[in-house]
């Protein structure tokens, strides 16, 4: 039996669990597509694909620079349950019902997936696409996306290690010398996930006769290849500044900190698009280029590893600390009035405040007046 092209109704892919925010590697996808007719209708097939990939595309002077990178392709027939089927597979689908084909497929195993992205010049992403192919009619597509997310841990022994360097700049005025400005910083880890503080330990020094002022900042570098060529973009996340520096002078930052903000995780598993991280410690001097010194942070996925727990049992250890100094403080019931002393006279007239260290044997005094306090009021008031 053969139908005419006849409307869809509704045509739509729904997740088995909807508030899910990002899959990882290993995992299921599995939920289910709906299909409803206004009228009757043949279906030869439905066929669902999962699918994955990068895409980098952005102009280099007249020529257009486009590469892509597949990292899922997964395809398959679905079926309906308990409808009968012609010798060829197709079905009728009538109005008034609403069909359901269930679907599930396993992603590859971490490390075969590279996390969602969407930049500038290119994104990152993955979907699941159901084609409906209808006899003598045009084919009908309809597709979700989907979060990925791979886990980064940062708690591994190279990304615990501290990193460091020093830089200097000599300074000119007119091609005449005048003096340099030198840092020298310290970070005690290079992996950090969001929320965390990044302690800098730093030491400035200015030799030339300009005020300097030393400053730190969070950088993301986004790297896009495409036909060979290679675009980067370079963004501020987020800044502190130290003191003014005046000549001759030094300056230290002894455990300054800077909060990592709400950002993506490090991306470095991509063949063309690769997002990266660094702490940029640098010096702003006036009439002339910064001093700069860079380290390579890698910033990896909230909540994974030993040293979130830690975080998490340090700040949990440290609201118990409080709330025993707060148990300490706070009596468990107020003290009776009775042992409240009502005469509260200072018990001489005069009081030492302070001591005169030039050689004069009297102090310096406060008189104190007579003076005493009402009867405190009782608790009920």
């Amino acid at each position: 039996m053969v139908a005419m092209t006849k409307k869809v109704k509704i045509f739509q892919i729904i997740f088995s669990d909807p508030s899910k925010t990002f899959y990882c590697g290993g995992d299921t996808v599995s939920g289910r597509v709906e299909v409803e007719v206004s009228e009757m209708m043949r279906v030869s097939s439905l066929k669902l694909l999962g699918l994955g990939c990068a895409k980098v595309e952005y102009a280099k002077g007249k020529q257009r620079c486009r590469q892509e990178a597949e990292y899922l392709r997964h395809e398959t027939v679905l079926r309906l349950q308990d409808q009968p089927t012609d010798s060829d597979g197709s079905v009728v689908l009538r109005p008034g019902n609403k069909y359901e084909y269930t679907f599930g497929f396993e992603l590859p195993q971490q490390g075969q997936l590279v996390s969602s992205y969407k930049g500038k010049f290119g994104y990152v992403q993955y979907c699941v696409k159901a084609v409906m192919e209808r006899p003598q009619q045009p084919v009908l597509e309809c597709k979700k996306c989907f979060e990925v997310e791979e886990p980064l841990d940062v708690n591994t022994p190279d990304l615990l290690s501290p990193a460091g360097g020093m830089k200097e700049k000599k300074v000119t005025c007119m091609f005449i010398p005048d003096g340099q400005v030198s840092l020298n910083a310290k970070i005690d880890r290079r992996g950090f996930c969001e929320g965390e503080e990044i302690c800098i330990n730093a030491k400035f020094e200015n030799t030339c006769s300009r005020i300097v002022v030393p400053k730190a900042a969070i950088i993301a570098k986004h790297t896009y290849q495409a036909n060979g060529r290679t675009k980067t973009l370079r963004q501020k996340l987020s800044s502190v500044r130290g003191n003014h520096i005046i000549s001759g002078m030094c300056d230290a930052w002894q455990g300054k900190t800077i909060r990592v903000p709400k950002i993506k995780p490090s991306m470095l598993g991509c063949n063309i698009i690769r997002v990266e991280y660094a702490l940029m410690i640098y010096v702003h001097i006036p009439g002339s280029d910064k001093l700069i010194l860079e380290l390579p942070l890698v910033i990896g996925t909230a909540g994974l590893g030993s040293r979130s727990n830690s975080v998490s049992s340090q700040d949990s250890s440290a609201s118990m600390t409080s709330q025993s100094w707060v148990s300490l403080r706070m009596p468990s019931e107020p003290p009776s009035y009775c042992d409240v002393t009502r005469d509260c006279r200072l018990e001489q007239p005069l009081t030492p405040l302070l001591d005169d260290f030039d050689g004069d044997d009297s102090p310096i005094f406060m008189n104190a007046p007579a003076f005493q306090y009402p009867a405190p009021p009782a608790y009920s008031e």
